[in-house]
């Protein structure tokens, strides 16, 4: 056995990964409701392959062989990295059930399509069951895995390797010290008027206009596409075949233009892979038994809120981009300047939907999602008792009372598709994503581009230090590498700091 038998399997189960990740998005996207039962079946069968291949005899001479032909190699040799990552998650995979892993996968499928059913008709009780068994399954997983201190921390490392519960409290302690008292001196400000983004906006131009900006932006269509769903997100199929969706209402305009550019920060991470990793180890995730090139899900988040908010959310996008969003609308926006526009899509407005909310509220989102989390894991938490414990966080975080289950315990897709522990993602991709950008940001042909509307500069310089190395780096040595330090929020806390001195001001 050698390396080139250990890259052939490898290859294999990518790529039956990314036939799961097709048959997922198509389930997702395009599949009849009446095809829910058998999709579920064939996901939970080829993830079973998959499972079959990863921790084989095959793959583990495979393993071995090629450790014996890179005896000799150095530390950075990038084939040693690659056999190294897929014993290490391949070994962690191992602890876990077949037959769990099965069940899980089958579960995802048909637990998504009575989450979209229950979430459109209002009824938890519904999905509940469903829920309790996820749930019950998670926690087994995070037993089989193993953790030292709380069984959180099984989950969490699967999306963020490094990352556990107690360091978690500390970042989001850390973060709301700032947040908490910025978000009440925003409210105390006079308040934009939010109301113009609340007009009849035709969403086939909404899309158009969207689109248009992700292209410029640097999403490559020709290897991409936009498509409606339930709740917007993104799967790549290999770097040739990133696809993402949105999520378009005709009178909010933020939520359909948003979610677009987010997915898109998502897909130009993906597209962006060194075409060498294309079927191999480092565009693969040996534990979670998916098709990935990004690093981690809170490296993957960076990209995204990066676009989202550090320059779509910016007062020069709009100072530059907001006629061609005016044409586009003309009487919907007749009136409104760019600054008004500007100031309306920063306000700070406390509102009951994470995808929708804003900056200085959003991690509070996330803070209260990682909370119930942790305690339904350790089983302090009953899944009875979700609507009754999410709307008292809502209500201590963000003063909203929750009308409905759709706007509250019901708006995630998450915990149907079985990813506990991956909202914690969204905000560490929130603080990577400032670090990255001021990193870019201080690059005189980065800024020059964001001043002047070339996103070019910029998606080269996040291609060269983030995109192209897959999952060849850790999140830590990409942070370290582009921005000389690890994880720090000095800089996501100054983006939101100068944001709101912004919005206080009147020019």
């Amino acid at each position: 056995m050698s390396y080139a038998a250990f890259e052939a399997e490898t290859a294999r189960l990518n790529d039956l990964l990314c036939t799961a990740n097709l048959l997922s998005w198509d389930a997702r996207v395009m599949m009849p409701p009446g095809g829910v039962e058998a999709r579920g079946a064939q996901i939970a069968t080829i993830t079973s392959v998959a499972r079959d291949i990863a921790t084989g005899e095959a793959m583990r001479r495979a393993i071995d062989g090629a450790l014996d032909e890179l005896h000799a190699a150095g530390e950075d040799d990038l084939r040693l990295r690659a056999v190294r990552t897929a014993a290490a998650g391949i070994e962690t995979l191992g602890r876990i059930p077949a037959a769990l892993v099965s069940e899980a996968a089958l579960l995802k499928t048909t637990g998504n399509a009575a989450w979209a059913k229950a979430r459109a008709e209002n009824d938890f009780a519904a999905f509940a069951p469903v829920l309790t068994r996820m749930m019950a399954i998670q926690r087994e997983i995070a037993h089989a895995v193993g953790f030292s201190a709380h069984p959180y921390d099984a989950l969490v490392a699967t999306y963020e390797p490094g990352m556990d519960w107690a360091r978690l409290q500390g970042l989001y302690g850390e973060l709301k010290a700032t947040l908490v008292p910025l978000l009440t001196e925003a409210l105390a400000a006079p308040q934009p008027d939010t109301a113009l983004l609340e007009r009849a906006f035709p969403i086939e131009r909404q899309k158009r206009f969207s689109k248009a900006i992700a292209a410029r932006m640097g999403y490559d269509f020709s290897r991409g596409r936009l498509d409606d769903t339930v709740h917007p997100f993104e799967i790549s199929f290999t770097r040739g075949d990133v696809r993402i969706t949105g999520r378009f209402r005709e009178t909010w305009l933020p939520g359909g233009l948003f979610a677009v550019w987010h997915e898109a920060g998502h897909g130009m991470y993906e597209q962006g892979i060194d075409p060498a990793f294309t079927r191999s180890a480092f565009t693969t995730d040996f534990v979670n038994l998916y098709a990935v090139g990004g690093t981690s899900f809170g490296m993957h988040e960076s990209q995204s809120r990066l676009w989202e908010n550090r320059v779509g959310r910016s007062r020069r996008f709009w100072a530059l981009n907001f006629d061609a969003l005016q044409a586009e609308f003309p009487e919907p926006l007749a009136g409104v300047t760019a600054d008004g526009f500007w100031r309306a899509v920063n306000a700070a407005r406390p509102s009951l939907i994470r995808v929708e909310a804003d900056e200085l509220t959003y991690d509070l989102h996330i803070i209260l999602r990682s909370e119930i989390e942790a305690a339904l894991m350790t089983g302090d938490l009953a899944v009875a008792d979700l609507p009754a414990v999410w709307a008292e966080k809502v209500k201590a975080y963000l003063g909203l009372e929750v009308p409905s289950d759709t706007q509250g315990v019901l708006q995630d897709v998450h915990w149907s598709s079985g990813m506990v522990g991956s909202f914690p993602t969204y905000t560490l991709g929130n603080v990577m994503g400032s670090q990255l950008f001021a990193a870019a940001s201080a690059v005189p042909d980065v800024a020059a581009g964001l001043e002047g509307g070339d996103y070019a500069p910029l998606r080269r310089w996040l291609g060269e230090n983030v995109h192209r190395h897959g999952r060849s780096l850790t999140p830590d040595e990409i942070l370290n590498r582009a921005t000389g330090r690890g994880l720090d929020t000095a800089p996501y806390l100054k983006d939101l700091t100068d944001k709101v001195a912004q919005l206080k001001s009147v020019d």
